[in-house]
């Protein structure tokens, strides 16, 4: 049996072999649709990624002149000095995002490939309710790794991830509710034969 690693010690990695490259490549067209449908009727507004890994979105969404101010935050050191070096405009972090508040609230937080490396994301989607976004916000995730996702399931194995949480679509949405969120919704984007698709869920708090 495989010794399985952290999260953080996999992404560390994943930095150290340039596999890191690959995520733009890989989520962009998800992303694209949630950058899309968060920002099509704001007029100006603040924004966190929640596990940026090389900040590849923190620059592109820093580009969009309605963007007042972008932010990424990662447990990955080796993530954040990459995207440090990339970039001197925006600002980047190095924490767990559980223990992490940002200086000031902001007004969109988004987040691919990231909550279900969490022993307990439920507490995850709270603590960004509470302590990241201000009134009339959003939080928008995009989840690969679900259970109605069948060929997603051996991904533990497969990666060697230690902490990987499967939950239903139903499941992540009552995690926002749970939190407080309101106008909570779920979609699917990319569906192809054998993939289900990137499950996007999405919640405001008002």
């Amino acid at each position: 049996m495989k010794l399985k690693k952290s999260p953080i010690d996999v992404f560390d990695n994943w930095v150290k072999i340039g596999k890191d490259d690959g995520l733009e490549k890989n989520h962009a067209s998800a992303v694209g649709k949630m950058v899309e449908y968060s920002t099509s009727s704001l007029e100006k507004f603040s924004f966190i990624d929640a596990g940026c890994g090389n900040g590849w979105l923190v620059r592109n969404i820093s580009n969009d002149s309605r963007c007042i101010k972008s932010i990424g935050i990662d447990g990955s050191k080796r993530m954040i000095e990459k995207a440090k070096k990339l970039d001197k405009k925006n600002e980047y972090v190095c924490s767990d995002l559980l223990n992490w508040k940002p200086g000031e609230k902001v007004d969109l937080v988004m987040s691919m490939e990231v909550f279900y490396y969490f022993e307990n994301p439920e507490k995850l989607i709270h603590h960004i309710y509470e302590n990241w976004i201000t009134k009339n916000s959003r939080l928008i995730i995009g989840i690969d790794y679900y259970k109605e996702n069948l060929i997603s399931h051996s991904w533990p194995e497969d990666t060697g991830v230690s902490i990987m949480k499967l939950f239903s679509e139903n499941e992540w949405k009552q995690m926002f509710l749970n939190s407080n969120f309101k106008n909570v919704h779920s979609w699917r984007v990319n569906q192809k034969k054998d993939w289900e698709g990137t499950l996007i869920v999405t919640g405001e708090k008002l």
